[in-house]
């Protein structure tokens, strides 16, 4: 009798100690498919999202004949930057189908520059400089500085070393034939007077002595 347990505990050793039995015991379930799924890494090289007009400080908009007798174009002039006194002022013309027809860029200092003409001391507050520049920027497109004619007939046409880039004396000659063409009058800094006139000739603005 103890022949025949010490057998049957024998067999019952080499059974649980099989192969197939160890196997199948070790093996582990599949994971599900979102716990294999690598996640992709955070961009942190992607530039935020920029407000184009988020440093907007002042803005001055008008409409005016200049590029077409029909339909007026607009006229912008916008200051942006961290403060007014060190902004960046962008100057565009854009006619009636939308499109830019001149660009330009002015600075702050470029506005404040002939303040130095109107000051009553000899220094000025910051107050002062900063009612100066929104005063030049409201002001801006006043109506008298837009001329008509664009080139008076008595005008001549300035010498090689004073034509302004751009200008060619033919486009000159077909702007002082017009005696609707528009031109705008700017100041830039202390006495850098310009002018701009669309040429219909060239089909495109260009800058007047």
């Amino acid at each position: 009798m103890r022949l025949s347990l010490l057998l049957s505990l024998l067999a019952l050793a080499v059974a649980c100690s099989s192969p197939e039995q160890t196997a199948t015991s070790t093996t582990s379930a599949p994971l599900p498919d979102s716990a294999t799924t690598r996640l992709e890494p955070m961009d942190t090289t992607r530039p935020a999202t920029v407000d184009a007009q988020a440093d907007t400080l002042l803005t001055a908009r008008s409409r005016h004949l200049f590029s077409s007798a029909a339909s007026p174009d607009v006229f912008s002039l916008v200051l942006r930057g961290s403060s007014v006194l060190s902004g960046e002022a962008t100057l565009t013309v854009t006619n009636a189908s939308g499109e830019v027809i001149f660009r330009e860029v002015l600075s702050s200092p470029d506005l404040e520059a002939a303040m130095v003409y109107e000051m009553k001391g000899p220094t000025a507050t910051q107050a002062e400089r900063e009612a100066y520049v929104r005063q030049r920027i409201r002001e801006f497109f006043a109506e008298r500085n837009f001329h008509r004619p664009a080139v008076p007939k008595a005008a001549t046409y300035p010498a090689a070393a004073e034509a302004p880039a751009g200008l060619d004396q033919a486009a000159w000659q077909d702007l002082q034939r017009r005696p609707d063409a528009v031109s705008f009058h700017y100041l830039v800094g202390k006495e850098d007077r310009r002018a701009i006139a669309w040429s219909p000739l060239r089909k495109q603005v260009v800058h007047l002595p």
